[in-house]
């Protein structure tokens, strides 16, 4: 059974972009310049060559993992009505005690990025938060200890 991936309508738009610019215009690039390396002579010592070929070889596991990620897809919307249970696509907001209230949309590992908001619903946080409702204190275990989270809000 192969992998789900879970994206935003936005990440799935991005990660299709993504593949198409490595397999178009990203390829054509490379291959310009391992053409230029080759044409330089002798390619065991040729530093130009040795780099085009480890970046081809990174780009070429980038398209496998993009392709790979994108064929099953499930696209998850930001929910647009109250919820009364943390889901994924949840916009919600908490409190560590001690600090000020945050909030944080939940969304699949691939779009995860707690500087702008968004933390994935595989990660210790997001775990913890699954299915619980406003008001409740929720210890989300993490490297660092539990840290006790208050959910305000669940929009």
């Amino acid at each position: 059974m192969e992998k789900v991936t879970y994206l935003t309508i936005e990440g799935d738009k991005n990660l299709r972009e993504e593949l198409q610019n490595l397999k178009g215009p990203s390829r054509e690039q490379l291959s310009k310049r391992l053409r230029l390396a080759i044409q330089q002579g002798d390619l065991s010592e040729n530093a130009d060559y040795i780099s085009a070929k480890e970046e081809q070889g990174f780009m070429e596991g980038r398209i496998q993992a993009l392709e790979s990620m994108l064929k099953n897809v499930v696209i998850i919307e930001e929910q647009k009505k109250t919820s009364d249970v943390v889901d994924i696509g949840a916009k919600i907001t908490l409190q560590e005690e001690g600090n000020d209230p945050e909030t944080y949309i939940l969304v699949g590992p691939q779009e995860a990025n707690p500087l702008k908001g968004r933390i994935s619903f595989e990660s210790p946080f997001g775990k913890a938060l699954l299915k619980h409702r406003v008001g409740e204190i929720v210890n989300a275990e993490t490297p660092q200890g539990i840290i006790r989270l208050k959910l305000l809000k669940i929009e």
